[in-house]
């Protein structure tokens, strides 16, 4: 009986349900700081914002630039804000991320390219507290 249960408990810990809508899967990975999985979802080019820095970036360069931001700011938890996923070749979602060293919000982009989703933007900038 204990396998079973086991079995289940590990069956439904991989079909999470919450991040079937791939907003909520790029929000989930920003808020764990996932630069590697999150990187598959680029763009070959992607518009990369991070606080005061904007450019367009190709997918490894943005992803080296990434690291290095979660690297200096851990991610502790994040929220989803906002998220419009009424067009279906646009998707938008914003997160707030508490890190160790402040809150920022992220702004993300995914674009339907051949039946594929790929993040095309990203912004990353400090929140303003109210």
């Amino acid at each position: 009986m204990k396998l079973l249960y086991l079995s289940l408990f590990t069956l439904l810990t991989l079909i999470n349900p919450s991040v079937a809508d791939p907003i909520d899967k790029v929000g989930e990975l920003i808020g764990r700081g996932n630069v590697h999985e999150l990187a598959k979802l680029f763009a070959p080019d992607i518009q990369l914002s991070l606080l005061d820095d904007a450019n367009t970036y190709s997918k490894a360069q943005a992803e080296l630039i990434l690291e290095k931001f979660f690297a200096e700011n851990k991610p502790i938890s994040c929220k989803m804000l906002h998220k419009v996923n009424s067009s279906s070749s646009y998707r938008l979602g914003v997160v707030i991320i508490n890190t160790d060293k402040g809150v920022y919000r992220a702004a993300f982009t995914l674009k339907d390219t051949n039946g594929n989703l790929q993040l095309i933007e990203l912004r990353v900038e400090s929140e303003k507290v109210k």
